[in-house]
């Protein structure tokens, strides 16, 4: 199977949020072609290179996101008349929805990520049938599925400025033009405007369309023919939002289906940071409808759409997925670094190791920063100390600060934690110490993360802001008993195998601390329950086997799109069928790479699947300008 995996600063590059779980995927399944499609956030990412790709590679494509460099294309006559069309549509949609669906009241007080559960009385998908549909050029732009007032509306102008991007060879001077200017301009004055776009002023107008020309720059791409993604059996993108626009054209040009994964959420990103940035609420407005119609065209499209948790799953839903097309697939970790830490936690609950966790230490491993509330930890081990005076408290960063924010943060935890704990001597001849410990992973006393986890009886997590708890695995990797605030995927991932308490509530997370300290017996319970949880359902081979199936599950659905011919030029049925969904690798006869059944005893080959002497007798061709490999999709 051939896959285009579409990146945005990510995977290849050697820093990027989704790098890491691409990779993984990419090694995992070298039974099949990966083409690389990658958009790049800044220079220094590229400057950086590339992390060194598996033969199964077998090309690379990368375009910047962060420079708007002119393409020199100038628009004709009837070009610009087109653009004007399409861009005003888009505007005018903009216009009429900025002052409905998700916005900036549904997010109000999310920072514990739970916005969703309190959202949920307007469904983007639910627009008013009798709304105008588009007429003339834009009529035909729209996909035969889409259906129904504004989201029918959206797609034909996006399809409309992809098709005149393509068919002009670029659109990113157009997109910065006086001309898309005044269509926002006009659509905001216009009679059906909401409220927020009527408000917009020149300024509001000048942010609105920069961020939608960096927005809408794949749609200058040249990797929508047969010789890029339209040559692919399916297109997989790793994120929503511009992420999954070059997977949404393929879709759109070639019929390529696509499978869209979130491990985060796109929307609520763009939400919580043009609310923090300053910009002005009209501006806000109009591009928070943009990007929420944006998000309900993908989830439409998709033939699958993956999440790592529930609460990235309701906010797909609530922008509009059809909960038929979910499949939740967690995030994939590397077990083996935390299997010593297991067996260390095992032998010291036991009491059969030297380098056993100390019973009375409480860890807590991550990034500092506002959003972990060390500052309620502190309060609740001074709960702690009354009633286990011996305790003590490692806060481990797994990396420097980065920022003035956090570097303020951190030395105000430190001030609060001399404060309230001031250093304390054994007798009136020996240096006081602090029961609070500050240090950072690779330092001499937490050489590595393993080693941290190993170190304490009890790992506590205290956020007020989480997403997918990955240092909450890694402990569960670790055996460790943990303490967690309800916030974000903390329960999901926990399960029944840790204690959780609600989050800002330093004297919960203190009786909690305070109950498996005095209980090792409980302690080694829940660590052996957390690390067979965490073995169950977060592993990198949990991950690969589950993308692996989905991949075969959308192309067995799918029709063939490439038309193999005999000598003759007739063509040839059966050539190309869909990838059967049988456990272990076709195989083949000599010369073939064939491989042995997974079924089959040790040292055998399976044997060859019988070839018609029609389909083996002249070489095919295809009809697409790539070849099709010789394996059975």
């Amino acid at each position: 199977m051939r896959i285009g995996l579409v990146t945005e600063g990510g995977y290849p590059h050697v820093s990027g949020d989704a790098g890491l779980w691409c990779e993984r995927l990419v090694r995992g399944l070298g039974q099949h072609e990966f083409d690389l499609y990658a958009l790049s956030r800044s220079r220094r990412q590229e400057d950086a290179g590339w992390v060194p790709l598996p033969r199964q590679v077998s090309r690379v494509r990368t375009a910047p996101l962060w420079t708007a460099e002119g393409d020199g294309v100038r628009l004709g006559r009837g070009a610009r008349r087109r653009f004007a069309e399409c861009y005003g549509e888009l505007a005018s949609v903009l216009a009429a929805a900025s002052g409905t669906g998700l916005g900036e009241r549904d997010i109000r007080g999310s920072r514990d990520l739970r916005a969703c559960r309190d959202a949920r009385s307007h469904h983007p998908s639910q627009e008013p049938q009798d709304l105008q549909r588009p007429q003339g050029f834009l009529a035909s732009r729209v996909p035969r599925e889409c259906h129904g007032g504004e989201a029918d509306r959206f797609a034909s102008a996006l399809y409309g400025l992809a098709e005149l991007a393509r068919d002009a060879d670029g659109l990113a001077r157009a997109l910065r033009s006086e001309t898309a200017v005044r269509a926002l301009e006009h659509a905001c004055r216009a009679a059906g405007a909401s409220r927020a776009a009527r408000e917009a002023r020149v300024p509001d107008l000048l942010t609105v369309v920069a961020h939608l020309e960096h927005s809408l720059r794949p749609l200058s791409l040249d990797w929508y023919g047969d010789d890029g993604l339209g040559a692919a059996d399916l297109c997989h993108t790793a994120g929503g939002g511009t992420a999954a626009l070059p997977g949404l054209l393929a879709h759109h040009f070639c019929d390529v289906p696509l499978l869209v994964t979130e491990y985060g959420v796109p929307l609520r990103s763009h939400y919580l940071t043009s609310a923090a940035d300053g910009t002005a609420p009209a501006a806000r407005a109009l591009l928070a409808a943009f990007h929420g119609r944006l998000a309900a065209e993908v989830y439409r499209q998709a033939a699958v759409l993956t999440h790592g948790n529930a609460h990235t799953r309701r906010w797909q839903e609530r922008c509009g997925a059809d909960r038929a097309r979910l499949r939740t697939v967690h995030p994939g970790m590397d077990a083996t670094a935390f299997a010593e830490a297991a067996a260390l936690a095992e032998a010291g609950e036991a009491g059969g190791s030297s380098r056993a966790p100390a019973p009375d230490t409480l860890v807590w491993v991550g990034r500092v920063e506002p959003a972990k509330d060390l500052v309620s930890l502190l309060h609740a081990f001074a709960e702690v100390r009354r009633a286990e005076p011996g305790a003590r408290l490692r806060i481990v960063a797994a990396a420097p600060p980065t920022g003035p924010e956090a570097t303020a943060y951190l030395g105000h935890c430190k001030a609060l934690a001399a404060q309230l704990f001031p250093d304390e001597a054994d007798g009136p001849h020996t240096v006081g110490e602090n029961p609070v410990s500050f240090e950072e992973v690779g330092g001499p006393e937490a050489p590595t993360l393993a080693d941290t986890y190993a170190s304490g009886a009890v790992v506590v997590l205290s956020s007020v802001v989480e997403g997918f708890p990955a240092g909450l695995v890694e402990a569960m990797f670790s055996g460790c008993a943990t303490v967690s605030t309800d916030v974000g995927a903390v329960v999901e991932a926990i399960g029944g195998t840790g204690l959780v308490v609600p989050p800002r509530n330093p004297r919960a997370l203190a009786e909690a601390c305070v109950a498996l300290l005095r209980d090792p017996e409980r302690r080694a319970r829940l660590g052996a329950a957390a690390r067979a949880r965490a073995l169950e359902l977060f592993t990198v081979e949990q991950n690969i086997a589950a993308f692996h199936s989905i991949y075969l599950e959308i192309v067995s659905r799918c029709p063939v799109r490439r038309v193999v011919l005999d000598g003759s030029g007739d063509p040839l049925p059966f050539a190309s069928p869909a990838e059967s969904r049988l456990p272990g690798r076709w195989t083949g006869g000599p010369g073939t790479g064939a491989v042995p059944s997974p079924q089959a005893p040790s040292g055998t080959a399976s044997p060859a699947r019988a070839t018609p002497t029609w389909a083996a007798a002249p070489p095919s061709r295809t009809s697409a300008a790539t070849p099709a490999p010789e394996a059975a999709r």
